[in-house]
């Protein structure tokens, strides 16, 4: 009898044992499935344990004479006219740098298209590209330089051709990517408020503008507001090595977690937020040069919360495949591809081979034979092979 209870307790230590080990292996597996590791941030969902965002605002709030610092500079091209007297959907702003002229071409010869989108899809879009001054090897602006032809020349004569370049006079560099972010958030609310949705892409983002523009039409016609969608990061801590150019002191920002943003690469918002974040602007410290973080900042001292959205890219390329072309909004990385990327997701094939029940089940199929391998890390999460 003593033997048999002795296995028995035994068989169930065996038991929770296991159990531990399994539990154990699916939080850090979740963790790593909730919260995505990209180059600059990690999340964390215990945030709410160790931070009141709410002090964090109160704490970063200045005068609006010193806030007004990070956005009064002048324009050095502007186009107030381009949404003029228009029922615009959606105001798109690239931001981009000075010398990116290939860039910029392609997006405008494709997803970028006003044209394309206003024939082929019915709707009025407006492109426009954000953009600081170039600098010269002094390392000044070369705007306030007059010797040579140099860059500021060249995007004069560029925008001259496609009448689509908002700039102004701050240095264009990583480091001023918040100045950036207001600058287009500023520009939304004196020239294009009634635009229904705003949305902030870099250069080297493919948007699938079918597919995007389907999806805000069925968020307008619901009415939506407070609506904030991309790739939402929960919790992300700041860093603190120097080395990293993400880097950010404790006397800049002390706490331990960010605010919930979503990743600066693109994301979407309703004219309401937009409204909101300029309202924000013009009282917080914008001294944080990582601009989605500042977006996300702005956002929580607003009452704002992002929405995630599975197709809005995280890092890295989406597969090459019509199944993902048929859900796709928005994949990172794409420079040299962009032109056969764009007529392979665009393409009347697509549709055709993922439609009804029999393509809707083979896509399904596929996205998770993409997605949702141990091994992928890539742009887009697991679950959206089911969405």
């Amino acid at each position: 009898m003593v033997v048999v209870s002795f296995r028995i307790r035994k068989c169930h230590f065996v038991q929770l044992l296991a159990t531990c080990l399994v539990l154990s292996t699916v939080m850090v597996c979740w963790e790593e499935l909730d919260n995505k590791v990209v180059s600059h941030v990690k999340s964390y969902s215990f945030r709410y344990l160790i931070n009141s965002f709410t002090y964090i605002n109160k704490s970063l709030t200045i005068p609006h004479k010193q806030a007004r610092s990070f956005s009064n500079f002048h324009y050095l091209l502007d186009h107030p006219e381009k949404c003029a007297n228009q029922d615009v959907l959606l105001l798109l702003f690239v931001k981009s740098s000075p010398k990116n002229i290939e860039r910029r071409n392609a997006i405008r010869s494709t997803w970028g298209n006003e044209s394309y989108i206003q024939n082929t899809l019915g709707v009025t879009v407006r492109v426009l590209f954000a953009l600081g001054a170039p600098t010269t090897k002094e390392n000044e602006p070369s705007w306030s330089r007059k010797s040579g032809f140099g860059f500021q020349e060249q995007l004069v004569e560029e925008d001259r051709l496609h009448r689509d370049l908002i700039q102004k006079d701050f240095v264009d560099s990583f480091y001023n990517l918040t100045l950036k972010l207001i600058l287009q958030f500023h520009w939304v609310h004196s020239r294009c408020a009634h635009a229904r949705f705003f949305m902030t892409a870099d250069d080297d983002i493919f948007v699938h503008m079918p597919n995007l523009l389907k999806y805000l039409q069925n968020e307008s016609a619901r009415g939506v507001t407070d609506f904030w969608v991309g790739r939402v990061h929960r919790g992300a801590p700041p860093v603190r090595s120097k080395y990293s150019k993400y880097y950010v002191s404790f006397e800049t920002y002390p706490w331990l977690s960010y605010p919930d943003y979503t990743a600066g690469a693109a994301y979407v918002v309703s004219r309401d937020v937009a409204a909101k974040i300029y309202q924000a602007t013009l009282a917080l410290n914008a001294s944080i040069h990582i601009d989605d973080v500042f977006m996300g900042i702005c956002a929580s001292a607003m009452g704002l919360s992002p929405q995630e959205h599975p197709y809005f890219a995280g890092e890295g390329k989406a597969p090459y495949h019509p199944c993902i072309y048929d859900q796709m909004i928005t994949s990172h990385s794409h420079v040299d591809d962009i032109y056969d990327l764009w007529r392979a997701a665009t393409d009347p094939q697509v549709k055709q081979e993922t439609s009804g029940l029999f393509g809707s089940l083979y896509c399904t199929v596929v996205r998770v034979s993409l997605l949702c391998r141990p091994s992928f890390v890539g742009t887009y999460p697991c679950k959206a092979a089911l969405w």
